[in-house]
């Protein structure tokens, strides 16, 4: 990767939705050379996808929470058990593997306080190798460089 490409990745970054011609003017590259190093990129998997960003409240989020998960025991088992409990499960967005007290941390995403409560019971609750739940409420998101 050289300076093209980087500045390429920072521009997609921004927006993925950017026509070629209008991603090679920022770069600095004609459009073929561009469209050659994006494909390029994506072959190489440095690319592995583009999305639409949402906006939570127009789409009926109304409750983010990031939410620490403790395991029972720390087996390799039991953090297969636990992650495949969460992989499918709609409000789980995100699920990292963490270092520390908790083994788990999970973006949470549902449509209220009262729904987030639910989930924590009949989900989380009912997953047999966690051990401890911590959950950390968003009240505002100044910065999210993830879109």
């Amino acid at each position: 990767m050289d300076r093209f490409d980087e500045r390429i990745l920072h521009e997609l970054k921004l927006n993925g939705r950017l026509s070629n011609v209008d991603l090679a003017e920022r770069v600095g590259l004609s459009p073929s050379a561009t469209l050659r190093r994006v494909q390029e990129l994506e072959r190489a998997g440095v690319i592995t996808g583009y999305r639409a960003t949402l906006d939570p409240n127009k789409i009926g989020i109304g409750f983010i929470a990031y939410v620490t998960i403790g395991l029972g025991d720390h087996s390799k088992q039991s953090q297969v058990a636990f992650e495949e409990s969460v992989v499918n499960v709609k409000e789980v967005v995100e699920c990292h593997n963490i270092t520390g007290a908790s083994e788990y941390l999970l973006r949470v995403e549902t449509a209220s306080l009262a729904a987030y409560k639910q989930f924590h019971a009949d989900v989380l609750g009912e997953i047999p190798q966690v051990n401890s739940i911590m959950t950390h409420v968003v009240m505002d998101t100044p910065k999210d460089e993830r879109v």
